[in-house]
């Protein structure tokens, strides 16, 4: 049924709007012949996807299962039910709002919960590893509040827990944040909430970032310290793009109504039911398995880079991304990634720790091993990928050789089909 749902929509696209349906099709080619090692991207079943290009985009549904402010919801609020307990009991938690609609709304509206503007608020900063909305000088949450940024040692690139407690109590935030977008390594939850308690504050982590890793049992989860945990849906939990926000119940209420009225009117409810498919997804004993193989595949792929003489920040990883400094290799993050991407490997370039360079020209490379992982790739393809990084790097404005490398990897690519992609 899921087939023949995708063959007919693609058709009715491709009759409709042809280059649109050029352009995706496009799309799919490139995700199917090219190793994806962005830490934030990843491959969707083909039940998420169908339960996200479903009829369910036409329904409006302001308001909560079983409170709303629209008629007709007779099966989109076991839709949204059945969210709100999959990611209850997945990730154990007293609440879940599965509304938001991503990573940013979710946090935006732990702000409207509990701050008022010009509180003081705290995270880590931005070139450290961070979230733009963690308090970040160009993000909302950087201009409404006054931010505080902790940041990490700068000879092993680990989170300063010392410079954490001693900011909190010099400051006083309403927040705390842990969570981020480039850090490597564990979160030390428990002491977090340590601090925050010592100081008053709200403890909030986004595990945006590591949220499948959690499912999985591949990293600690947040939820028995934290007051209220954030997170994207999509990224290693590979469900749609959305949000979701989970919470003990004494912020059941604030956290709901922040998000509706707060911030949003009517949920998507397509996403809603794409979540919920990916939640009763990550609950299966193999979705374990792929946890546990993306941090196995991350940390062999550090290791061979850093055999191949690249500077890999904090010296290795525990999750899913690892973070090189190109400065030794003479070549900026920039144009590394760009030829990386030319040799049929998607990156992004990414600051590093007390970088040098600016943001937009920055000295490092992010890579993340949760896409790969899906496909089925394991170490030895880790090992692989590292060593077409390294030759890519050398190879950077020769197209001929790049060329040659994307050959190579689409080559392997074929062995390892991509899920949810025909081609």
């Amino acid at each position: 049924m899921t087939t023949s749902t995708t063959s007919t929509n693609s058709e009715a696209l491709g009759s409709t709007d042809p280059e649109i349906a050029d352009l995706i099709a496009r799309e799919e080619r490139r995700e199917s012949a090219k190793i994806r090692l962005i830490p934030s991207e990843n491959y969707v079943s083909r039940a998420v996807l169908a339960a996200t290009g479903s009829i369910l985009t036409n329904k409006y549904s302001e308001g909560y299962a079983g409170k709303r402010y629209y008629e007709g919801q007779q099966f989109i609020d076991p839709i949204e039910t059945l969210a709100v307990d999959r990611a209850r009991k997945l990730f154990g938690a007293d609440h879940a709002n599965v509304q938001p609609y991503s990573g940013s709304p979710a946090n935006l509206a732990v702000y409207l919960a509990f701050c008022q503007p010009g509180d003081t608020v705290m995270g880590l900063g931005l070139p450290m590893g961070g979230h733009l909305t963690h308090g970040w000088n160009v993000s909302i949450s950087g201009k409404y509040f006054k931010a505080v940024q902790y940041g990490v040692d700068p000879v092993h690139h680990l989170i300063d827990l010392d410079q954490v407690r001693s900011l909190a109590r010099e400051h006083r935030p309403k927040v705390i944040w842990a969570g981020g977008t480039a850090y490597p390594r564990l979160w030390d939850w428990e002491s977090f909430a340590a601090i925050a308690r010592e100081v008053g504050a709200r403890f909030v982590a986004d595990m945006a970032h590591i949220a499948g890793l959690i499912a999985g049992g591949a990293h600690p989860s947040p939820v028995p310290f934290a007051d209220v945990v954030t997170t994207t849906t999509h990224k290693t939990l590979r469900g749609p793009r959305g949000g979701m926000i989970l919470c003990k119940d004494e912020f059941k209420s604030a956290i709901d109504k922040a998000i509706f009225p707060g911030l949003q009117g009517g949920p998507h409810n397509h996403t809603t039911a794409g979540i919920a498919v990916a939640l009763r997804e990550a609950a299966e004993p193999g979705f374990k398995d792929y946890a546990h193989q993306v941090v196995k595949n991350a940390r062999a792929m550090a290791d061979e880079l850093a055999s191949r003489g690249f500077r890999v920040i904090s010296g290795g990883t525990d999750n899913h991304l690892v973070l090189i400094d190109l400065t030794a290799k003479g070549i900026g993050g920039k144009p590394a990634a760009k030829a990386m991407d030319r040799a049929g490997l998607e990156a992004n370039y990414n600051t590093v720790p007390f970088d040098p360079r600016k943001p937009f020209d920055p000295s490092g490379v992010r890579l993340g091993t949760p896409a790969m992982t899906s496909r089925g790739m394991k170490e030895t393809e880790a090992r692989k990928v590292a060593a077409w990084i390294d030759q890519a790097v050398q190879a950077a404005g020769d197209d001929a050789k790049l060329d040659n490398i994307a050959a190579e990897v689409a080559e392997l690519c074929k062995g390892f089909p991509a899920p949810g992609i025909d081609c």
